[in-house]
């Protein structure tokens, strides 16, 4: 990458953005999170009783098929608030919209669209072509 390429550092009016967009998706996940553990003590206890016989029902989902897209959409949901708030870590510690590999700054463009990237696009996409 040319320097003339390489992105200005976020302003702190930048920063005061990201940190409501970060903020605001935080508490939207952890709804969602809680929804989704809402929905999977139902299916809990919808399992554990004795009457439920869903396994033979040919019309709908088994309880075990959602279990395990329920399991997945929970472990989805705490790993995006795992990265919202890593992202608000560096935000507070004044690493946000730096490459955690590169130290370059990251592309606004990339922070609009991704506000939890920890690498600029260069390092993504050297670590994409890698795995």
């Amino acid at each position: 990458m040319s320097d003339a390429s390489i992105p200005a550092p976020l302003s702190a009016a930048d920063r005061r953005h990201f940190s409501t967009v970060l903020r605001d998706a935080r508490d939207e996940a952890v709804q969602h999170a809680g929804r989704v553990e809402s929905t999977i003590a139902d299916v809990r206890d919808a399992r554990s009783d004795a009457t439920a016989d869903d396994e033979h029902d040919p019309e709908g989902p088994t309880m075990t098929q959602e279990w395990a897209q329920l399991t997945g959409l929970s472990a989805s949901a705490v790993a995006e608030v795992t990265a919202i708030d890593a992202a608000l870590q560096r935000l507070q510690n004044g690493t946000f919209g730096e490459c955690a590999r590169c130290g370059r700054p990251i592309g606004r463009a990339r922070l609009d669209a991704r506000p939890t990237a920890e690498l600029c696009i260069d390092c993504a996409l050297r670590a994409d072509r890698r795995s």
